[in-house]
């Protein structure tokens, strides 16, 4: 870790930039910017000020580089990015992908993907990812010519994969179930969550009914007019709380929301090890069979019927030469195939190695990180329960003084 880059270069997305231009189909479109600044730290250790390099990236640059890092590295829990558009909001709140607000919670999004990567053992020392942090152009084009796509595994692949393996990793399934359940758990928390916060929402502004009655009750009153002027103004303030204590909330529920995404990132790697298992039991189920025609062939039997055996006998048997020459072909590709089925054992054995530490590093992460958000949660609900009790103290002492 004290060589990862987050050690090496202050790291900060610092400000977004809504513009308007034109897409690849030439089409005029509005889209959000995001000015990421690094600084070299060493220089400043040195009692030097390192000057502050900055670009801007759309998000959809952001999501390339996701997605250049998930299939160049298909072992490794890759970081996932701030949701697109917004999702288990309460309802005062915009989903509107362009409103200020939200704007706002996604470029701290961005900022923590990117110091999540730099934090990361592997992923920190991708030259790819340097160069998105410190390279204005021609960024796309070194990610094209990694042909990364070309190397993308395909749904109905991995779909095809998931139903035909044979002797699934014990390990992997389980922790598949486990990414399934932790984002319907964490999915269920949000819409909770969510409900609460409309409900609450509803609760402060009453009380500003509290202010207006008390307010206009204090202008018939001599003797008791200024308490309920003053209790009417405490409501008032209350009331008024709730709007940005409900964002400050919203970000709280974004450190839930990367983890329900982070379960998806969970999956990506079982369903790799699916298909690496796919190929490994389709190349062995391939050898087997290479082997058992060439017996057929060197021993002139055939254990089982096929289309090839009834070919034979309605129009005769090979000659020895032919048969000759077909037992030397199926013996070279016996050979290749018992190869690439080391081959494929060794790299299912790395796979799993390197996945397995990652997703343990993976699980340390999760658990500091949801333990550490769940209690700022809880902190937060019981600032907000003492500031109700606080208000209606303030209350009760103007009407004592009435």
């Amino acid at each position: 870790m004290e060589d990862c880059l987050a050690k090496k270069m202050e790291i900060t997305v610092s400000e977004a930039e809504k513009r308007t231009g034109r897409n690849a189909m030439n089409i005029q479109e509005t889209y959000t910017a995001y000015l990421i600044e690094t600084r070299a730290v060493e220089s400043q250790s040195e009692g030097q000020c390192a000057p502050v390099e900055s670009l801007w990236r759309r998000y959809s640059e952001f999501e390339l580089l996701r997605n250049y890092l998930s299939v160049t590295y298909p072992h490794i829990v890759v970081p996932p990015l701030p949701e697109k558009r917004a999702d288990f909001v309460w309802h005062k709140l915009s989903a509107d992908n362009m409103d200020p607000d939200f704007v706002e919670r996604r470029r701290i999004g961005l900022e923590n993907f990117l110091l999540r990567v730099a934090s990361h053992p592997v992923l920190c020392q991708d030259k790819i990812f340097y160069s998105f942090l410190t390279q204005e152009g021609g960024w796309k084009e070194m990610v094209n010519e990694t042909g990364f796509q070309l190397k993308a595994d395909s749904r109905l692949k991995a779909l095809n994969a998931t139903f035909r393996v044979k002797n699934p990793d014990k390990r992997f399934t389980e922790l598949k179930h486990y990414s399934d359940e932790l984002q319907s758990v964490i999915s269920h928390l949000l819409r909770v969550r969510a409900r609460v916060a409309d409900r609450l929402y509803g609760v402060y502004k009453v009380h500003g009914n509290y202010g207006r009655v008390f307010s206009e009750w204090s202008a018939i009153e001599k003797e008791m007019g200024d308490g309920l002027q003053s209790a009417g103004h405490h409501m008032d303030v209350y009331a008024a709380s709730i709007d940005d204590i409900l964002e400050e909330e919203e970000h709280y529920a974004d450190q839930l929301k990367e983890y329900l995404f982070y379960a998806e990132a969970l999956r990506a790697v079982c369903r790799k090890h699916e298909l690496m298992q796919y190929d490994l039991e389709m190349a062995a189920q391939d050898l087997t069979s290479k082997k058992q025609q060439c017996e057929e062939l060197a021993t002139g039997t055939v254990r089982t019927f096929s289309l090839k055996g009834m070919t034979s006998k309605l129009f005769g048997q090979e000659t020895p030469e032919q048969r000759e020459a077909k037992i030397k072909v199926l013996e070279e590709q016996i050979q290749e195939g018992e190869e690439q089925l080391k081959s494929k054992n060794l790299e299912g054995r790395d796979f799993v190695k390197s996945a397995w530490a990652d997703i343990e590093r993976f699980k340390e992460q999760k658990n500091h990180d949801l333990k550490e958000a769940l209690i700022s949660y809880a902190v937060m609900q019981i600032s907000m329960c003492k500031k109700g009790i606080q208000v209606w103290t303030n209350a009760k002492e103007c009407f004592s003084k009435m």
